[in-house]
């Protein structure tokens, strides 16, 4: 997105093309790359009803394939034996007390969504209905996202910015563990 922003000539390309595959890296799995700056900036460009049927278009298709994903590694033995602890029951079992409006809730607001990725799967709730709920409660967000987006006219370097604050705030907590871990790895290797 900053080389894209950045440059005058990739800029010149505002096609939904980008939107829609952008939503894959933005949505898939544990997402490492923020999608709210992407819909600000095209809602400068297109009506907000637009930027949020394309949006939602790519993230249906990756929520699906996640759901997939997550359907596939959770046989693995590592997350069997997460899966049977009390603590993952408990969280289980307090998501199928009312699954659809926790992943509405999860799905409108700014709160990680990506933890119910997992609990989807691992509370066999049906792939229909969590896509259904993917679609009832993110695209009223894309939609509010790219209004802000048209009514603002947020200018690219400000968006820039935004992005990679989103980055470092996401990103940074992961990769100071990661560092911490390499470095006690190393500690006791010497």
């Amino acid at each position: 997105l900053v080389l894209w922003l950045s440059s005058e000539s990739i800029q010149k390309s505002k096609d939904l093309w980008v939107l829609f595959i952008y939503s894959f890296p933005s949505q898939f799995l544990i997402p490492i790359v923020p999608h709210e700056p992407v819909l600000l900036y095209f809602g400068k460009f297109y009506s907000p009803l637009t930027v949020a049927l394309v949006d939602i278009a790519g993230t249906l298709l990756t929520e699906a394939l996640n759901y997939s994903v997550f359907k596939y590694i959770i046989d693995t033995n590592f997350f069997q034996k997460m899966r049977h602890t009390k603590s993952a029951a408990k969280v289980v079992e307090l998501f199928n007390r009312a699954p659809f409006v926790a992943l509405l809730v999860a799905g409108l607001t700014p709160v990680p969504f990506y933890p119910f990725r997992f609990l989807v799967v691992m509370a066999h709730y049906p792939i229909w209905k969590y896509l259904l709920a993917v679609f009832l409660s993110r695209t009223p967000r894309f939609y509010v996202l790219a209004l802000i987006g048209q009514a603002i006219k947020i200018p690219n370097y400000l968006i820039i910015v935004i992005f990679i604050i989103l980055i470092i705030s996401v990103n940074g907590p992961i990769l100071r563990r990661f560092l911490k871990k390499r470095q006690r790895n190393k500690t006791y290797a010497s």
